[in-house]
């Protein structure tokens, strides 16, 4: 069975999301639902919220990975909550959740899981005009390491056709690298073996 793609939508908190925030998110999460991917988000207000009730209504797949360890905490419209009780230390599992990353506006709360999921080079599309901490690095990168560019959208239709047309191609890419990496460690542990049984036969 082909797992379905995960995608994250980030952005302000109840705290700084603007009805234009909401607005957008809310597209962003129904056209997620329409393109048969799972949302994931981080299941509180703001963006988060809007994200959910879009892709709700679009009878999608909703997963809130909240910060708390109460499930009760997380908005109306996660389908599944995952407490992980990790704080602020959750923006972590919210990228590595991800097969690609939709950007919402957002302050530094935004900026971290950006940061997170930077290092870990997963595909990123970032909405413009929205203000907020991500407006320096739309159409560009993080850093001179250059891992991975945060692709500009004008519209919430525009980004999840582009993270859609990102996802498969990264997908590929890591899954070849992974298994080139475990077919190498495999060896090393062979050959680490054959070593150890030589040296006892020789002993």
């Amino acid at each position: 069975m082909t797992k379905k793609r995960q995608i994250l939508v980030i952005g302000h908190n109840t705290n700084g999301c603007t009805p234009e925030h909401e607005k957008i998110a809310y597209d962003v999460g129904a056209e997620i639902a329409k393109s048969d991917s799972v949302l994931i988000t981080g299941g509180l207000g703001g963006v988060m919220n809007a994200a959910s009730h879009g892709a709700h209504d679009s009878h999608g797949l909703t997963v809130g990975i909240i910060p708390q360890n109460d499930a009760t905490m997380a908005n109306e419209f996660c389908d599944i909550v995952i407490p992980s009780g990790m704080g602020l230390a959750r923006d972590f599992l919210n990228a590595l959740s991800a097969d690609g990353i939709i950007i919402v506006g957002g302050g530094s709360g935004t900026l971290s899981e950006v940061c997170a999921a930077y290092m870990h080079k997963k595909p990123m599309v970032a909405i413009r005009n929205l203000g907020g901490s991500i407006t320096p690095y739309i159409d560009g990168f993080l850093d001179h390491r250059e891992n991975i560019k945060i692709v500009g959208a004008d519209t919430p239709q525009d980004a999840v056709k582009k993270i859609l047309e990102l996802i498969p191609t990264s997908h590929n890419s890591d899954t070849e690298s992974t298994d080139d990496e475990i077919l190498d460690d495999f060896n090393k542990i062979k050959s680490g073996e054959a070593s150890r049984m030589a040296q006892k036969s020789s002993d």
